[in-house]
């Protein structure tokens, strides 16, 4: 069962696990690129886990995460940051901030990009930022078994703005498939080659150290970004206002905050059925995690503009 602000552990003896070949690692490896790339699938493939929510819309991860892997060859901390896009307000622009700078005070970065299709300004951005950094680099092609392969244009660009400033970076290239786990294994192995050596950051039993408030409001908003699409995903936040434990059944009372008063009839849905739905299977999915039956009592506010709100922002863990 999950206690404090960790999730423990279930299962991480998966196909990745080696046997220790040498002095125990330990590492920090910020997992970066634009959004909707695959960068929450590629960290829970890699941890045999589910630690990150998932979908395919932007600033569904809103929160640096890291999510730590801990095995035989040593332990690696994956730092998953926010997908960089191109921001509009003040929510966006915290998000892309936090995912910049998250590639500083690493052991090596994984540049995570959609070789499924040609590459974007935000891709060409991360060529330049990392062709700077003096620590690894590893650029995973996700998507690569798809058939628009696109792996040589981003070589290509790589090529180019290496030679325009002057670059000596080396990246290492991995053809993966995230949501296969084609070449996770191999992805893994890099990753550990160019890890330090030293003792474990983390105690052996910990997933993440991620605010078990935070963790279980973003699963309901996981929730009610699956059911709503690209209507209103961005105006929504989640926050989780009390918790009772008890040894059966934990009671979590969350209030679902959105912008205008039009929004909420749309989170609540017609007769409620929307709502009620977001709470069953939220329920059920935080069951699974922390393995104790869960009482969810939803709550819609209106909150007008909390995106340009800085106090509401703190809150939320956006600034």
């Amino acid at each position: 069962m999950l206690s404090g602000q960790a999730v423990v552990k279930t299962a991480l003896m998966t196909e990745t696990t080696a046997e220790p070949q040498g002095p125990e690692k330990a590492g920090i490896v910020s997992i970066v690129g634009r959004t909707n790339v695959g960068k929450s699938t590629l960290a829970n493939h890699l941890l045999g886990e589910k630690v990150s929510i998932v979908s395919d819309t932007v600033q569904t991860t809103r929160n640096l995460i890291r999510a730590i892997l801990t095995e035989p060859r040593g332990q690696i901390v994956f730092l998953d940051t926010p997908g960089v896009h191109k921001a509009k307000g003040d929510l966006g622009k915290n998000l892309n901030k936090a995912a910049r700078s998250a590639i500083h005070g690493v052991d090596a970065i994984l540049l995570v990009v959609d070789a499924s299709a040609k590459p974007a300004l935000e891709d060409d951005g991360w060529f330049r930022r990392i062709a700077r950094e003096e620590v690894p680099c590893i650029i995973a092609l996700n998507k690569s078994d798809l058939h628009s392969d696109r792996s040589a244009d981003y070589k290509a660009l790589w090529q180019e703005i290496c030679e325009e400033k002057e670059s000596g970076a080396v990246p290492v290239w991995a053809s993966v498939s995230a949501l296969h786990g084609n070449g996770m294994t191999a992805l893994l192995d890099t990753l550990f080659k160019n890890t330090p050596e030293g003792p474990p950051l983390f105690p052996d039993d910990i997933l993440t150290d991620y605010p078990r408030k935070l963790n279980m409001a973003d699963v309901i908003r996981e929730k009610l970004v699956y059911r709503l699409h690209s209507e209103l995903p961005h105006a929504i936040a989640v926050w989780i206002e009390n918790i009772d434990e008890q040894e059966k059944k934990w009671t979590v009372d969350a209030i679902i905050y959105v912008e205008r008063h039009s929004q909420k009839g749309i989170v609540i849905g017609e007769k409620g059925r929307l709502l009620k739905w977001v709470r069953e299977q939220a329920e059920k999915e935080l069951y699974e995690m922390y393995g104790v039956r869960f009482k969810l009592t939803l709550w819609v506010k209106v909150e007008k503009n909390w995106r340009k709100n800085v106090w509401m922002l703190k809150k939320f863990g956006y600034a």
